[in-house]
């Protein structure tokens, strides 16, 4: 599960040198440009190491949880976290794969989760005749209503199995969710932005007792001036 593609244009650093690529400023002769080397390496080169990529590619191979399983996964992960428009929901973020690439990562995982996949079926046939994917909606929340609270004063790992399953499926799901990118559209986060400084509010001066001096307010909160390069006199006093 790759969740770096948006880190492609950061393999400029000290890592790139790395990675083979050539850096040109413009194209000559039958060399590439930067951005075409990026764009092209990004995929592969986005700051693992040889050993990490080799098991990266190890874990993709390898399958989990059978199609039935990854169905339930998807159901129970659109129950934890209703898709919400216009960006979508744990679908669409695929966080099923996220989910089943880290169990394979962490295998201690693995017998919480399988087990509990199989308690869901279990319970669910039990109480309403059909498996949890068949379930309705009511019926499904009704079912996870027994699971989703446990007893804080007593340690996690000693509370029943379908309680451990639910609490790391619950954070699995938000996890995969909100470090994709439908996750991070949805929070609306945009990044480190550039902004313009105005200076401290003046309420919070005033409740400081503090204020600028004006003649440095004219010279360092003037947007106007905002491209104009500092200028210091022989004694270290600003002059523009």
């Amino acid at each position: 599960m790759d969740r770096r593609k948006s880190l492609q244009t950061i393999i400029l650093g000290a890592g790139a040198g790395a990675t083979g690529l050539v850096f040109t400023g413009c194209k000559k002769d039958d060399r590439t440009t930067v951005e075409e080397n990026i764009a092209s390496s990004a995929e592969k080169f986005f700051g693992r190491t040889p050993e990490e990529l080799k098991l990266i590619e190890e874990l993709n191979a390898e399958q989990l949880f059978n199609v039935h399983e990854m169905e339930t996964i998807a159901i129970l992960s659109t129950v934890i976290l209703p898709p919400k428009e216009p960006h979508g929901g744990p679908i669409e973020a695929e966080v099923p794969e996220f989910i089943e690439f880290i169990a394979k990562d962490f295998p201690e995982m693995q017998n919480t989760l399988l087990g509990g996949l199989m308690w869901l079926d279990h319970k669910s046939n039990a109480l309403f005749g059909v498996e949890f994917k068949s379930a309705s909606i009511d019926q499904q929340k009704q079912l996870l209503d027994t699971i989703a609270f446990h007893d804080i004063e007593i340690p996690l790992e000693k509370q029943p199995l379908e309680i451990q399953f639910f609490h790391l499926m619950r954070g699995l799901t938000v996890t995969g969710y909100y470090t994709s990118k439908v996750g991070i559209a949805d929070l609306g986060y945009k990044g480190n932005m550039p902004n313009v400084w105005d200076g401290v509010p003046e309420d919070v001066l005033e409740q400081h007792g503090v204020a600028y001096d004006p003649e440095w307010i004219a010279k360092c909160v003037d947007q106007s001036k905002r491209d104009i390069t500092a200028e210091w006199d022989e004694f270290g006093n600003l002059l523009t």
